[in-house]
């Protein structure tokens, strides 16, 4: 099995494994299903799939249209899916656990092992989608016999700026209560923006939870994806 085979499959298996786990919690401990865990899954595989939407559409619009179409129509794909992409890592606020009670029948060891796997799967599920951009770039840049373009500047650049743009989604949306679909009120979106950052605490407290989760996510990026740069690049 290839390199990118694998990763696929066990993204997938993640996935599956984090869906299991948090109806598992519900048929074992006799306990409800807690909704907003199932809406935010569904919502970090929401990247994903527009993404397999952008290549498909942007490539059938190649055999039909000339170029400059081509590039409208993949750009404003990939705009809804940067808009979408912080979904993925947002279950990584999950971690603090705030679904549990004090009297939940639920063990904390299981919780833990349900929310690790939950928030781990948005993380790689956005790491994929990074990497398939990525590679996209590469290949739209520079061709598809470029392999050591995986390893250069400019791709590399474009990895830690999605990234970046992941943190700071994550942020707006954990603290400011913001959703992807908020950019159809631009107004009302800016009101709630600078009504937050007022102080320089609140600013402070923005930069330090930005570089942090930017700096964590790297991390994963480079662990999960480095090998198979590796790979693509000989």
């Amino acid at each position: 099995m290839k390199p990118g085979e694998l990763l696929l499959l066990l993204t997938a298996a993640l996935n599956a494994y984090a869906l299991l786990l948090i109806y598992l919690r519900s048929w074992l401990y006799r306990v409800p299903v807690y909704r907003p865990m199932v809406l935010n899954f569904f919502l970090s595989l929401l990247p994903l799939a527009i993404l397999a939407g952008v290549v498909v559409v942007t490539a059938v619009v190649h055999l039909i249209a000339p170029i400059w179409v081509t590039i409208t129509v993949g750009a404003a794909g990939l705009l809804v899916w940067l808009l979408a992409l912080p979904n993925s890592s947002y279950l990584i606020t999950e971690l603090n656990l705030n679904h549990r009670r004090e009297d939940d029948p639920v063990p904390l060891w299981y919780d833990i092992v349900a929310v690790l796997s939950f928030a781990m799967s948005g993380v790689v599920n956005m790491v994929v989608c990074v990497f398939v951009v990525q590679l996209g770039f590469v290949i739209a840049i520079f061709g598809d016999s470029d392999n050591a373009a995986m390893r250069g500047g400019w791709a590399l650049l474009l990895a830690v700026l999605i990234i970046v743009a992941v943190s700071v989604g994550i942020y707006l949306g954990r603290y400011l209560r913001l959703n992807s679909w908020d950019v159809r009120s631009p107004h009302r979106l800016w009101a709630k923006v600078r009504e937050h950052f007022d102080s320089v605490a609140a600013l402070g407290n923005f930069a330090l939870f930005c570089v942090c989760h930017t700096i964590f996510l790297w991390l994963m990026y480079s662990l999960i994806v480095g090998p198979l740069i590796d790979a693509v690049a000989g």
